[in-house]
């Protein structure tokens, strides 16, 4: 490569401005994550055993409906919720009520395995003092201690919430790379939206009605053979 050339490009990687806090994030909220996501498919795997679940355009509505009506609206509240907490008390109450709205004991444990992974390798490798917390519960306290902005937070925890849903599906039911790509891309209108409609929100905001994936989370604690925990 030309010499001049090949300095032009140097000088201009390093002036490009780099948003660290959104780097962090990202690494948070990465699929490489240590919070063991890959285990859980949040009742899917029942459902595509039901045949609920069959096909790029039943995931989508599925997917839908849960970011909207079920655990993608809630995750959100809770997130936003945990960030606004002003002391270790009001965590703590917040997270036992996060619990208790759990649907059943398999969502329960994703909430509360995830959350303690994510806590103990923020806390070492940021430095940040997290309990052990659900998972929404313990992004948001994350968030606030590291200055980073709700929405940002919100807006890419749902695509990871979903990203890991597509990709459980993957591993359930024929469906391509570039379909689950659509399905996932498809997401993104309402991962903005979702962010966005969570501000303001209160305890008492928190709803489901995404009666389909509750009951799929229910019954696949009996499940066998299957290949995820949830």
């Amino acid at each position: 490569m030309n010499t001049a050339i090949r300095h032009m490009i140097t000088v201009t990687t390093i002036a490009m401005p780099i948003d660290a806090k959104l780097l962090t994030l990202t690494q948070w909220l990465s699929p490489a994550f240590p919070v063991g996501a890959f285990a859980y498919s949040h009742g899917l795997e029942q459902a595509v055993c039901d045949g609920w679940i069959h096909d790029a355009y039943t995931l989508n509505e599925w997917l839908v409906d849960i970011a909207r009506h079920g655990s993608g609206m809630s995750d959100a509240i809770w997130i936003r919720l945990a960030y606004a907490a002003q002391s270790d008390a009001e965590l703590d109450a917040l997270n036992a009520q996060c619990r208790a709205y759990a649907p059943c004991a398999e969502r329960l444990r994703e909430g509360q395995r995830q959350g303690q992974a994510f806590a103990r390798v923020a806390s070492e490798v940021w430095g940040l003092a997290l309990p052990n917390l659900q998972l929404p519960v313990a992004l948001g306290s994350a968030a606030r201690q590291m200055g980073l902005s709700p929405d940002s937070t919100i807006t890419l925890y749902l695509q990871s919430f979903l990203g890991n849903l597509v990709s459980a599906a993957q591993r359930l039911m024929p469906l391509g790379q570039t379909e689950a790509q659509t399905v996932l891309a498809q997401l993104n209108a309402d991962c903005i939206a979702l962010a966005q409609a969570s501000d303001g929100k209160a305890l008492e905001d928190i709803t489901s009605s995404a009666f389909l994936s509750d009951i799929a989370a229910m019954r696949h604690e009996t499940l066998q053979p299957r290949i995820f925990q949830s």
